[in-house]
């Protein structure tokens, strides 16, 4: 009889730089929109809403909601909010700081009256990032995760609740995608290729000037204009299946879908978006439980070919 094998022996530990880099990625975008833009600018008045911060019902529990009255406490709040970022971002103990990063992103998503959609996409990552950080016991996530042998049960249910939220942050990302895709379909817009002539054209979303000798001749192309409309939509319906697509093709979908938010970051300065966004997409293509490895130029030693696969919970226990 052979012996009878754990559940979860075979579940890869999601404690890696890859996890690491999404939670940077996304505290800097949170960081950058509140260091940008002035306390007279987060939270002015909007019509028929209200003054912000708004602070009633689920949203007074928001950390800008200690004083909603005074631009000079805001700012002050505003700041502290930017310097717990940086501390976040530089990856110290994320088991502690994993909490306070959801809640800044609560405070920011709820009291904030600019929004670019990255405020949203930060507090959904933020908080399914909770699961993982759990039993992040690294000082910073940018360590190696400790060996296999050192694992205990306590590990292992920890790694079943961090691989847990990554897996739900990966059908996160496939609705996003989705739901984008989906939504452009029924327009005539997007049917005939002229929605980014549009956009192009916004006073608000559309490309800053430093970059019309760029855009202008696209804009003004019939065939350009199509091309970067449908070629989003592509993009798109690619990250959907990604999880799906061998690597060689899931490798190129990530590097359009980074890519595709890169330029919208660039015409429409919606950075926050896209650093949030690019987070998602590298927990989404990436290999559950992989590691990041630098490319050294310069150096005798070649680097890996491809991403590391996940290593187990635990050894393989020997069949009688």
């Amino acid at each position: 009889m052979g012996g009878t094998l754990p559940v979860n022996q075979h579940i890869p530990r999601p404690w890696t730089n890859l996890y690491g880099l999404a939670r940077t990625l996304v505290a800097l975008g949170t960081g950058a929109t509140l260091a940008a833009s002035s306390a007279e600018t987060l939270f002015r008045p909007v019509a028929t809403i209200g003054d912000y911060p708004l602070c009633r019902s689920t949203t007074a529990a928001s950390l800008f909601c200690l004083s909603p009255d005074s631009y000079t406490h805001l700012t002050w709040m505003k700041w502290i909010c930017v310097a717990a970022l940086v501390v976040i971002a530089s990856g110290w103990r994320p088991r502690f700081t994993a909490l306070p990063h959801a809640y800044i992103n609560y405070s920011v998503f709820s009291g904030i009256s600019i929004v670019d959609g990255g405020d949203q996409i930060a507090l959904i990552l933020s908080v399914l990032l909770l699961l993982p950080a759990l039993g992040d016991t690294r000082r910073w996530h940018w360590q190696p995760p400790r060996h296999p042998e050192a694992d205990t049960p306590t590990t292992r249910a920890f790694a079943l609740i961090g691989i847990s939220g990554l897996v739900m942050v990966r059908l996160q990302m496939v609705v996003i995608y989705l739901q984008a895709a989906i939504a452009k379909l029924p327009h005539a817009e997007w049917q005939d290729g002229t929605a980014l002539w549009y956009w192009g054209s916004h006073l608000d979303f559309g490309p800053a000037p430093w970059l019309d000798s760029l855009t202008t001749p696209i804009l003004a192309s019939p065939l350009g204009v199509a091309l970067m409309t449908w070629i989003p939509v592509a993009i798109e319906g690619s990250l959907v299946i990604a999880a799906l697509l061998p690597w060689p093709i899931r490798r190129w979908a990530m590097y359009a879908g980074i890519t595709f938010h890169l330029c919208i970051a660039l015409m429409m300065g919606l950075w926050s978006f896209a650093l949030a966004m690019t987070a998602g997409i590298l927990l989404l293509c990436l290999p559950l439980g992989s590691v990041i490895y630098a490319r050294n130029i310069g150096k005798d030693v070649d680097p890996p070919e491809r991403i590391s696969e996940p290593e187990p919970l635990a050894p393989p226990i020997p069949q009688r």
